[in-house]
């Protein structure tokens, strides 16, 4: 079955955390995920919880500072296979539209 989590790493520094942020990023390759990054965090997907803590424990410890922050939601459906891209259609389907909208 497939576990959805939702990660957000980074250095508790001032200024710009983008360059720690895309360490914690690409140590995500080295495993069997697939992932999408936002301007929140990073959804990731895996076959089993195992592979998806070990990539969690790799992207933490990619980041480097004194003080490191993780965040991780986890949603581990059992009884079913479904992706992120299904969640989010799922919703959309119930708004009648897409779950987006752009400021003017």
């Amino acid at each position: 079955m497939t576990v959805i989590a939702m990660l957000s790493v980074a250095p508790v520094v001032e200024g710009s955390m983008s360059g720690e942020v895309a360490k914690a990023v690409a140590a995500l390759d080295d495993f069997d995920v697939a992932y999408e990054t936002n301007p929140m965090g990073t959804v990731i997907e895996a076959d089993d919880i195992d592979e998806l803590l070990a990539a969690v424990g790799a992207a933490h410890k990619a980041v480097d500072g004194d003080r490191v922050s993780t965040f991780l939601k986890i949603d581990d459906k059992r009884t079913k296979d479904q992706t992120a891209a299904d969640k989010v259609d799922a919703v959309e389907a119930h708004l009648g539209r897409e779950a987006r909208r752009d400021r003017e």
